[in-house]
């Protein structure tokens, strides 16, 4: 795989160690156990895959050089370049404008950019209607766009169905900048609609077997599917594509639960599916399988806790809490300073959105025994401050 050029401020010879390690025993990436660092006291026990992944160095590589090698000219990014505040706010440093903020609120007026300034293109990719608007100002989007090539094999999937005659139902967040985007590429190419989780799914399947009445449809769906979209006839072939950062087993879930439905439906067999039901598993991302199969093979080692290292708003990153907090007290913090002392620390809850305080979160035992990991778009540097933070408490 390719070598990025990353700020080396991002990088951490421990785990950069650890990685390589691991990679040479098993090349084939089928061992998912942890990695223990045993400090006496403390054991620590590391995932087996965590941290960057390719669309993230990739877009990394190409923010930070383009800053090099444009100084005087203003660079604007479109939103947050990945979801990881530490990086995000470095570029700023550097200069770079955010356009809009991660749920497409404006924050700088598009009418104030011309066709001198450069616009990157995050690593979520954007809608169609704003690269085009960004093209008709002469802004050149191909040289800085840093859209994951994940990203880009869901759209082609997407692109691929539709030409087959198939609808395309998109599992994503409806906020999210990836699935926004995804929505918008599958829209221009077939008849297209979004469900947040299984629940809607569900939904979705009572309104595809007339159960419900169409018109509740729109407004159940409001603002998830496509211009023009015909509930009662543009649900007869479809295909199910994925925001990449979603749980795989949901996005999995899902499409096996819509398939079925297929089936009953239409008295299908396996081998008549095709039929109605498109095949599109390959749309899941590796480094988002990776890291949770890791997650999940990390939590078959006997722990006290677990601590996840991320950006709030990183959804491949909620996600692995979303697997510790199954087996584990869980804690998910965004860097070292989240551990104020050896009694409280400040994590982020998931369902109540928002940091809290929590007292008593080291148990007074030895050898204390923690699982950590982090998400996609986090630096190896952090998670070794969490480690060093750890080891001097302990």
């Amino acid at each position: 795989m390719k070598q990025f050029e990353v700020p080396v401020k991002y990088r951490s010879p421990l785990i950069t160690s650890v990685k390589q390690k691991r990679k040479q025993e098993d090349r084939l990436k089928k061992d998912f156990s942890p990695t223990l660092l045993d400090f006496g006291n403390l054991h620590i026990y590391l995932a087996r895959h965590f941290g960057f992944c390719y669309g993230v160095e990739n877009a990394i590589e190409i923010a930070f050089r383009t800053v090099a090698e444009n100084p005087g000219k203003r660079i604007f990014l479109l939103s947050e370049m990945i979801h990881n505040p530490q990086v995000n706010q470095d570029l700023q440093e550097y200069g770079v404008q955010f356009l809009q903020d991660t749920y497409g609120r404006q924050l700088i007026p598009f009418d104030t950019i011309t066709s001198d300034d450069i616009v990157l293109i995050p690593a979520f990719g954007t809608t169609l209607d704003l690269e085009t608007m960004l093209q008709e100002k002469g802004i050149q989007t191909e040289k800085y766009n840093t859209t994951c090539p994940f990203v880009e094999k869901v759209w082609n999937r997407g692109e691929q169905i539709a030409k087959k005659g198939y609808s395309i139902v998109i599992h994503g967040k409806p906020l999210h900048e990836e699935t926004r985007a995804t929505f918008s590429h599958a829209a221009a190419n077939a008849p297209a609609v979004i469900v947040n989780d299984l629940a809607e799914a569900k939904e979705l399947a009572a309104y595809i077997r007339k159960e419900k009445p169409a018109a509740a449809f729109y407004d159940a769906f409001k603002g998830r599917y496509s211009a023009g979209f015909d509930i009662e006839k543009d649900l007869e072939r479809f295909g199910v594509i994925n925001q990449t950062t979603q749980l795989a087993s949901d996005t999995q879930e899902i499409a096996e639960y819509l398939k079925s439905e297929m089936l009953t439906l239409h008295q299908l067999d396996s081998s008549t599916i095709q039929e109605r039901f498109a095949d599109t598993r390959d749309t899941l991302c590796y480094a988002t399988n990776d890291n949770q199969s890791a997650v999940m093979g990390m939590l078959e080692t006997e722990a006290d806790l677990a601590i996840v290292v991320g950006g709030y708003n990183s959804s491949n990153t909620t996600h692995l809490v979303e697997i510790c907090e199954t087996k584990l007290p869980t804690y998910f913090v965004k860097d070292a300073t989240n551990l104020l002392d050896r009694i409280t620390i400040r994590s982020f809850d998931i369902h109540q959105k928002l940091e809290v305080e929590i007292s008593g979160y080291l148990p007074e035992k030895a050898p204390l025994k923690i699982l950590l990991t982090s998400g996609a778009s986090c630096p190896d540097a952090i998670v070794e401050g969490v480690i060093n933070r750890l080891v001097e408490m302990k």
